[in-house]
């Protein structure tokens, strides 16, 4: 039996129970809004800016996960879709994931680390961090290194676990840092700060329950 504690690179139980609650929305928006007061729809809407990307551009996805923001790729679309996570189970999910939607020949698989990504500098159209900061254990060097790979012009966006929207979600952020599936986490203050920190513009941040979702866009140069 997996087991339901550990470093997400251990893959544990709750890992593809996420994938599975994106993927039925009925079943899994209810648990979204019982669990975390979410709307599940603002994940769909925010997964959409990626179909909405030109033939040539590139997205990076981080983490990628079990692939929920394939949803928002096209098959035939002509991108260079990066999926990189630190989990190698994770990959392969998403690698499945790409296969059943159509879209596995724009999609590459990369184990990488969100604090050292292997990308030069401007490289990446669209960067998409969807319920990933929360997870990572130093989020603001993952925010500078995002950050880093947009090119002028570029969109970030994504949404995490926030510290501050209220004691009705304490249970969660506390059991899921007994289940070491949660690190330190930030503030919708701290996403808005390193945002601009790394030159980053236009800064929006909506919450929904215990969720934020944020996009930012590097200044044209």
């Amino acid at each position: 039996m997996r087991n339901p504690f550990g470093h997400w690179s251990q893959d544990p139980l709750w890992a593809p129970v996420y994938g599975w609650t994106v993927d039925h929305p009925g079943v899994g928006g209810a648990l979204w809004r019982l669990g975390m007061g979410s709307d599940l729809r603002l994940l769909y809407a925010a997964a959409d800016e990626i179909g909405r990307q030109p033939a040539g551009a590139t997205v990076l996805d981080v983490p990628c996960g079990s692939g929920v923001a394939l949803r928002g790729l096209r098959p035939g679309q002509g991108v260079r879709f990066l999926a990189l996570d630190i989990s190698d189970a994770m990959l392969v999910r998403t690698r499945a994931a790409a296969r059943r939607l159509g879209v596995a020949d724009q999609v590459e698989t990369v184990h990488g680390d969100v604090a050292d990504l292997p990308l030069t500098d401007g490289e990446v159209d669209l960067v998409v961090t969807f319920t990933g900061l929360h997870c990572f254990p130093d989020p603001r060097a993952a925010v500078a290194e995002l950050a880093r790979v947009l090119r002028p012009g570029g969109v970030l966006t994504g949404s995490a676990l926030l510290e501050d929207t209220g004691l009705r979600y304490e249970p969660v952020r506390r059991a899921g840092r007994l289940a070491h599936l949660l690190g330190p986490g930030c503030t919708s203050y701290d996403v808005r700060t390193w945002l601009a920190e790394d030159g980053l513009t236009d800064v929006t941040l909506k919450t929904s329950g215990a969720i934020g979702y944020f996009r930012a866009v590097r200044p044209p140069a």
